[in-house]
């Protein structure tokens, strides 16, 4: 028994020991790299993200299928996944019946008027005729009065029939407004991808029921990559937008990747807890984003990593000079590397 808590003391003290010294590393690699950053420059840590974008539903209802993988590269206009659409095409075959329907009262309606206005226009003579004998005296006025009713009586008729034309001209219009909405929601059913990029993940399986706006996959834009990191009053206060700037990673930290400054928050806040800075936390910070090139980034769009962390660096002027740790090889005159040339 001694021997063995021996031997775990002893592993416990390597482990500390290991921890600590790769402490110290980490604190003096930290310090060496500001006392390297020449004036006109400044800094700060951040991790690698890119934008997302989550493809949901637009109505409820159940999975029939995803087509992607976590990892998958695919393309803007691509298939990722299909909702079941057996209810909305129920519904589509409903609104082209009754469509067909309204079509069918509106030629009844149709003949009915034109029956209507003949029988209007045989009133009108009648009711002309029976006038004419009236003011000769050879007609009595009880049979005028029943004629000039009779003449309304048609004229009203041909209107009502006129009005079912009208109503079925309305219900044509809102069966067909039904079919292009049936049909819209089905096309909504197929989901595909609103941009190029990466699968992050996928949220759902086949045969799930998820509500209206529920997301099914969620996609990373590999060329839209940048790194967000705090820097205080004093510096943020010179950052320009379009700033040259440069990443570091941890990984590579023999690789720096050009990069421009695409935000400076106007609102100063608190340092977040999980960012690491080189100033008290109680001071107030500016969020200031770098955004790499998409160019830059096409040849290596299926090897973008996001939560990388690094380092941030970034221009307080123009006339400030990049020291030969940060120049890129576009820099130094070099060509830009290949995909097979990063290991």
């Amino acid at each position: 028994m001694p021997n063995m808590k021996k031997r775990r003391l002893t592993k416990f003290l390597v482990v500390a020991v290991l921890l600590v010294a790769a402490g110290v590393g980490w604190y003096v690699w930290k310090q060496k790299q500001a006392a390297a950053v020449p004036r006109g420059i400044a800094f700060g840590n951040g991790r690698i993200e890119a934008t997302e974008a989550d493809v949901a539903a637009k109505q409820q209802g159940r999975v029939e299928a995803v087509m992607v993988q976590e990892g998958d590269m695919v393309e803007k206009g691509q298939l990722l996944a299909r909702m079941d659409s057996e209810v909305l095409q129920a519904q589509l075959l409903e609104a082209e019946a009754n469509k067909l329907k309204a079509e069918t009262d509106r030629n009844v309606s149709v003949a009915v008027v034109g029956q209507r206005e003949n029988e209007l226009d045989l009133a009108r003579k009648i009711l002309s005729r029976s006038q004419q004998l009236f003011q000769k005296k050879s007609l009595e006025q009880n049979q005028l009065d029943k004629d000039q009713a009779s003449e309304q009586t048609a004229r009203a008729v041909l209107e009502a029939a006129k009005a079912q034309v009208a109503s079925a001209d309305a219900a044509i219009a809102s069966a067909a407004a039904k079919i292009d909405k049936v049909k819209a929601d089905i096309a909504d059913t197929i989901l595909k991808s609103p941009r190029n990029g990466r699968v992050e993940y996928r949220l759902v399986e086949p045969g799930e029921v998820i509500p209206a706006g529920g997301n099914v996959v969620t996609l990373l834009d590999v060329l839209d990559v940048y790194m967000t990191f705090f820097l205080p009053t004093s510096e943020a206060g010179k950052v320009a937008v379009g700033a040259d700037a440069r990443i570091i990673l941890d990984v590579r930290r023999d690789l720096p990747i050009p990069a421009k400054v695409s935000f400076v928050s106007p609102i100063a806040q608190f340092t977040p807890k999980e960012v690491e800075t080189r100033s008290e936390r109680e001071k107030l910070m500016f969020r200031v984003r770098v955004r790499i090139d998409p160019e830059l980034l096409k040849p290596f769009a299926d090897r973008v990593k996001t939560g990388l962390p690094g380092v941030g660096y970034v221009k307080l002027n123009t006339s400030a000079q990049w020291p030969d740790w940060l120049k890129t090889p576009r820099d130094k005159g070099l060509p830009r590397p290949r995909p097979e040339d990063i290991r």
